[in-house]
């Protein structure tokens, strides 16, 4: 019996070793990025030129019905709450977009079809409403009190 308890404690020591290392491997590759990922990732973050943390606001339950694919008579949902990132200065600002916010993702998500969406990554998810953001604010000749929209939670039904 105590040699089946030694065994399953080396299993269990040797599994969190294993575990470890491959945290730790990982990464180093994370930092090890080509320069145009690496460029990509540094656009998403907020700008910290005063040295303050990031302010965060959510647009909770955007809500949408998906397109269906022809003869699809099964109605396909998309729940999403998301994140926006803005300056300590820009948050009253942003917090009045809110519903400008809200409006721009339903009209750019519901337009996805069901079988893309359910191909799609987060950081794609991401990435369309973000595109969406910036066509909006550019076509409206307004400037945007955030710096980037990110996906809280989701849920594909």
């Amino acid at each position: 019996m105590k040699l089946i308890i030694a065994l399953a404690g080396v299993a269990v020591l040797a599994a969190a070793v294993a575990g470890g290392a491959v945290w730790y491997m990982g990464k180093g590759a994370a930092n090890a990025a080509t320069p145009a990922s690496a460029s990509a990732h540094a656009k998403a973050e907020p700008p910290r030129g005063d040295g303050k943390p990031p302010k965060y606001l959510t647009v909770d339950k955007v809500i949408v019905m998906l397109r269906k694919a022809p003869g699809d008579a099964v109605p396909h949902y998309m729940s999403a709450d998301l994140v926006v990132a803005t300056t300590a200065e820009k948050e009253k600002e942003a917090k009045e977009h809110l519903p400008l916010l809200r409006s721009i993702a339903v009209k750019s998500l519901s337009a996805l079809p069901m079988a893309k969406a359910e191909t799609m990554s987060i950081d794609q998810f991401a990435e369309e409403l973000n595109k969406a953001f910036d066509e909006t604010y550019e076509k409206e000749r307004l400037e945007k009190p955030f710096t980037n929209v990110m996906i809280g939670k989701m849920i594909l039904e």
